[in-house]
């Protein structure tokens, strides 16, 4: 008889301690926050917004574009560059949303891949014929090939015009710099469209936590943006931490050679616009990466980890702006300056990429194959 008594005391006290375990791992996993209204003020205010800018930016490309494939003089080479720089730092507020149909339609490998790969480019418009949206042309059209095409593929302005008029295959050169612009411009179009026309709506109602709703497929492609696209493309591939020496042919807007620092400070720019839930065309702000872990460190106590990650974002601003406006001639002067960016960016990789994600239990999707 005891021992019955002793059974069902254990028993009892087995069972109080599960409940008070799954009690404590409810009251843990507690997210309330209102995920919708995030998503909203993204889409609405942030992400539409960007890409009907650039679209007009690339507008106004397609204007350049034509004016100087009709009359290649320094006048209209001049307004063709200036468009492609003004649609080009645009570009750095976009690439990080390769979401719905810029994810479906390889948008971002044709838009941005760089250096740009100047055989393929070359053989493009000797022969002829291409087909702009194969992977293999990825790194011989968008912004980059533009870059070379304006600003690299003679030396000097006067040889660049005779490219575009005296050139035995000057048709051919004037072809393909109409192609590649035309390209950008649909494909732009393909995703505004798309964003206004359906998927908004759907990325908005998109409120669970799984690994394909719209908080945690764009929370992935914010941070892979920040760590690839912005801190490894543009400031660590060139500056040579990935590789035995410095590889200053490798930066972004290479054959401009004056506006890779320009580019780097809007992609910083749209990072930290983006945590913060700034929408593109004013100083408004509504809920965003910063408001949901200010909320979660509310509701379940922590770290102000939004003060820590804005705090780290303004210090490798700082270290960006302290680089020369042509990071080619940083890297080839004084390399040191590049790696310090490099590693004052870094440090925010594993703010967002381990502290944000644990508090918000996200759990990233890509492979890093860094070695950082």
């Amino acid at each position: 008889m005891i021992k019955k008594i002793v059974s069902v005391i254990v028993l009892a006290l087995v069972i109080v301690a599960c409940s008070s375990s799954d009690g404590d791992g409810d009251k843990k996993a507690a997210d309330n926050f209102d995920r919708q209204t995030m998503l909203i003020n993204w889409a609405d205010n942030i992400i539409i917004p960007v890409f009907q800018d650039l679209n007009t930016k690339l507008e106004s490309l397609v204007t350049a574009k034509d004016g100087f494939v009709a009359t290649p003089n320094q006048a209209n080479l001049d307004a063709f560059r200036t468009a492609w720089l003004n649609a080009y730092k645009v570009w750095q507020y976009a690439e990080m949303f390769n979401i719905g149909k810029a994810e479906s339609t390889n948008y971002v490998y044709q838009m941005n891949v760089y250096p740009t790969t100047v055989a393929d480019v070359e053989a493009n418009i000797a022969n002829g014929t291409y087909d702009l949206t194969h992977a293999n042309n990825n790194d011989a059209v968008g912004f980059p090939a533009l870059d070379y095409l304006l600003y690299g593929v003679a030396s000097g302005d006067t040889a660049i015009l005779n490219v575009y008029t005296t050139n035995t295959n000057a048709a051919g050169y004037k072809t393909y710099v109409s192609d590649l612009v035309n390209q950008m411009k649909s494909l732009t179009q393909t995703v505004l469209n798309d964003w206004t026309s359906g998927y908004r709506d759907t990325f908005v109602n998109s409120t669970a936590n799984t690994a394909t709703s719209s908080t945690n497929k764009l929370t992935n492609d914010f941070i892979y943006y920040y760590e690839k696209g912005l801190r490894a493309n543009k400031i660590g591939i060139p500056a040579g931490n990935f590789s035995t020496n410095p590889l200053p042919d490798k930066v972004e807007a290479y054959y401009n050679q004056g506006v890779s620092k320009t580019l780097a400070l809007e992609a910083i720019d749209a990072v930290q616009n983006f945590f913060n839930g700034k929408a593109y065309t004013s100083s408004t702000t509504a809920n965003s990466f910063n408001a949901y872990l200010d909320y979660l460190n509310m509701a379940k106590g922590g770290e102000d980890l939004s003060t820590l990650i804005n705090n780290q974002l303004n210090v490798a601003r700082t270290k960006l702006q302290a680089l020369d406006a042509n990071f080619t001639n940083q890297i080839n002067t004084d390399n040191s300056k590049m790696t310090i960016a490099f590693d004052e960016l870094q440090k925010a990789v594993v703010l967002f990429k381990v502290d944000m994600v644990q508090a918000m239990n996200i759990s990233v999707d890509y492979v890093d194959a860094d070695g950082d």
